[in-house]
């Protein structure tokens, strides 16, 4: 087990915050509408904490299954959004189709987080948050394992930083998340 973990923080520690790591928060913060994460599979249940995330840091936002949006759930998607997709690979077809059909529908902006160099995602995307070439912790090397600490990572320094850019204060943030532990450490009245 020790490895494994050694394994993660490795992959976490080699993550190069690139221009368009920077530009991603700037193209976030400028979003007039709202941040639509998604992914599909280990990636898509980061995408799914990543809006959670953004959302209890004051940010708009909402996960979207990729298969989902094939039934109707692309109605969420509108021209003021901005996508962010999560896909190691980077050649989920459904994450594909999503992010072609988001364009049609006019988002302002898709980024994407990938780790493949050879990366369909790479193309769909105006800016990429590079994963890396990511090594999985997995005996097998298949386990999404490092892939999605790393994308975790990514995710949470995105999301601060976003957080921080825009000024959130603890009270925003409280009047977010009021509930819960977090919820009475965050108010200042102590309700």
């Amino acid at each position: 087990m020790q490895s494994v973990i050694a394994a993660e923080a490795l992959a976490v520690s080699r993550i190069e915050v690139t221009d368009d790591y920077v530009a991603a928060v700037a193209m976030l913060e400028a979003c007039q509408g709202k941040v639509i994460a998604t992914g599909i599979g280990k990636a898509g249940h980061i995408a799914r904490k990543f809006a959670a995330t953004l959302c209890s840091t004051a940010t708009p936002a909402v996960f979207v299954h990729p298969s989902e949006a094939a039934h109707g759930d692309l109605g969420l998607v509108d021209r003021n959004d901005v996508m962010i997709a999560f896909s190691t690979s980077g050649k989920s077809k459904e994450v594909l189709e999503i992010l072609e059909l988001s364009r049609h529908l006019g988002v302002t902006g898709i980024i994407g987080v990938t780790s493949h160099p050879d990366s369909d995602l790479r193309g769909l995307s105006d800016l990429v948050l590079d994963m890396g070439v990511v090594e999985e912790a997995c005996p097998l090397d298949l386990t999404p394992s490092s892939s999605i600490a790393v994308m975790l990572a990514i995710s949470d320094a995105v999301a601060l930083a976003l957080m921080e850019v825009k000024g959130v204060t603890r009270r925003d943030w409280g009047m977010r998340h009021h509930g819960g532990y977090l919820g009475r450490a965050a108010r200042t009245d102590n309700m």
